[in-house]
Formats: C-alpha cells, structure tokens, sequence
C-alpha cells in the first residue's frame, strides 16, 4: 500500500512540473509583460528596471526554476490587469468557484445514481423513457445554452431565481459563503444545476449500463437461486459492484467540473476563478492565466490521486492483483 501510495504520488509530482513548464512557458510566448505593465510609451532605461526586477534578464532554467519555487509558496506575482497579488484574487474567487462545483457536483450524483439505478431495474417503464430523453438532451445541449435556456425560463419569464451574481455572502474569516443568504442559496441553484446537468447524465447513463452489466452475472444468479429478496439482490450486491467504476469517472468529473466552470460562471457572472480567467485572457493578464492552469492541474492530480486510493480500497481484485505480483 505505501509503495502504491508512493508511486502516485512521484507521478504526481511529474505531472505538475510538466504543467508548470507549460504554465511558465506563458510568460515567454504570450506578450511581452513590460509592455503590458508600461505600455508602449515607456522609456528604454524604465523597460530596463522592470525586465530587471521581474527576472526576464536570467537565463530561461534560472527562471523556471524560480517560478516553481514562488509556486509552491503560492505566489505568482501581480495581475498585469489589476496590479494586485495574483494569490489575493484567487483566495478571494476560489469559495465562490468550490461552493458552485461541489452543489453542482452533489446534484449530479444525487439525481444520476438513483436515476441510473431506476432505468436499469424499470426499463420499459414511462418513468425511465423520460430519464432517458433527459439525459440525451443534457449531453447533446452545450453548457452555455442550457444556462441561458434556465435564465429565460425560471429568471426573465417566471421571475422565481436571479439571472445573475452570488447573491448576498457571509465572510467567515477569509472564506466567504451564500449558503447562509437566501439570495445566496436562490442564486446558486440555476448555475448548479447549468454546470452539473452534463455530469448527472453521464453518471445515470454510466450507472445504468453498469447496473445491467452487473445483473446479468452469476454471482446475482445465484443470490436469487438463494431466495434472497429483489430489494437485497439489487443494492446490496448489485449496486456495489455498480459503483466501482462510478468512483473514478465521479472523481474525475469533479475536476472537470472544477476546470469547466468558466462557461457557467461567464453565463452567469458567477464572481469565481473560472470568470477571473476569462477576464484575463481577454487582456493577457498571464500571471492569472499561469496561476489558473497551475491550480486546475493541482485538482485535477488531487482527485486523481484520492480516487486512486478509493480504487484500491473498493476493489479486492486490485489488492490480490498486487499481492499476487509481489
């Protein structure tokens, strides 16, 4: 188990120098920093000073090398855009960002597994055909026009839930939550439901598969050859050995949805990180655009990471395997 352990954590280690090279690599190919700080009106002697006290007169390792270890310290510099600390302006998006992926990430398991479950034991039922016509909708719809379709619908036409915004928030030290506003609470239920509508579909869908898969092996042959009860067969076994396979492809949508964000929160001027990184791009504020890609890869190794490790506490198989190769 410890070399399991050790082993993904170098290749996680791997992962994010590769992505901090490519993250650095921004601040080389994409825009001359100087000239976004100064504009083109800047002296030749001011051009100077600040390539000096920004590093670009260092050799390309020297910088790299420099750039990971501020990483690591969580320092990115200042935004070219807002002249502020980039780590400042992430600690202030990133609640707004993790309060909106986790509702939208419980939602989609919330209704996908139940969703999957009732589709694979009631196929021909008319419940099952509208789930089914649900989910081939989510996955055929884009995000964005799925989020304007909720705005017309429940915001401009019926009035019931904001368009736009967080809502009212709460500051509990540095983090700040709407859960405890009901603005904040009516203002997260559209984009919640716009960001995690594509994943709830590929979990029901996933599920469901899974679910006849697992149905049609012998070991539920025979725990009904045994007289156990349909309830008992279904998810006691059945829906165990179905959730396997649900562990990594929800622990690496939760990442999607993390990374995905930018086109909910740009839909609905949701105040996160996504939309900071939108910004950015629009006036190449790299900084914001490095510090973002770093942060996505570093949840996106985390949740690889964690879901390895439920893998492997899930599965017996993968422990025999082990075992059997040592």
């Amino acid at each position: 188990m410890l070399a399991f352990i050790l082993r993904r954590i170098a290749q996680a280690v791997l992962v994010m120098l590769v992505v901090g090279l490519i993250a650095f690599s921004l601040f080389t190919f994409v825009g001359d920093p100087v000239l976004i700080m100064l504009g083109q009106d800047a002296t030749p002697e001011a051009r100077v000073r600040v390539t000096h006290l920004l590093g670009l007169d260092q050799p390309f390792y020297v910088q790299y090398a420099d750039f990971l270890v501020r990483a690591v310290q969580g320092d990115f510099g200042l935004s070219l855009r807002q002249a502020r600390p980039v780590s400042t302006l992430f600690v202030e998006r990133l609640p707004a960002t993790l309060e909106l992926s986790c509702i939208a990430a419980l939602f989609s398991l919330a209704a996908g597994i139940p969703m999957g479950v009732y589709t694979a034991l009631k196929r021909d039922s008319w419940l099952s055909q509208v789930f089914l016509a649900v989910s081939l909708i989510g996955v055929s719809l884009p995000t964005f026009l799925i989020g304007i379709l909720l705005i017309l619908v429940f915001a401009v036409l019926l009035g019931w839930l904001p368009s736009f915004g967080r809502g009212d928030t709460v500051a509990i030290g540095w983090w700040t939550t709407g859960f405890l506003t009901a603005s904040g609470l009516k203002s997260l239920i559209l984009p919640s439901i716009t960001l995690g509508l594509f994943q709830m579909t590929l979990i029901m869908r996933l599920v469901r598969s899974e679910m006849l898969e697992v149905l049609r092996t012998d070991y539920i042959k025979f725990a009904r050859a045994r007289g156990l009860p349909e309830r008992s067969v279904h998810f006691r076994h059945a829906l165990k050995n179905t959730l396997v396979p649900v562990i990594t492809v929800a622990g690496l949508q939760l990442g999607s949805i993390i990374a995905f964000a930018i086109i909910t929160e740009t839909v609905f001027q949701w105040p996160g990180m996504g939309l900071l990184f939108i910004q950015a791009v629009t006036v190449a504020d790299i900084p914001v655009m490095a510090a973002y890609l770093c942060l996505i890869a570093l949840f996106f190794v985390v949740i690889n990471l964690v879901v390895d490790l439920l893998y492997y506490a899930v599965d017996p198989r993968l422990r025999l395997e082990r075992s059997a190769a040592h």
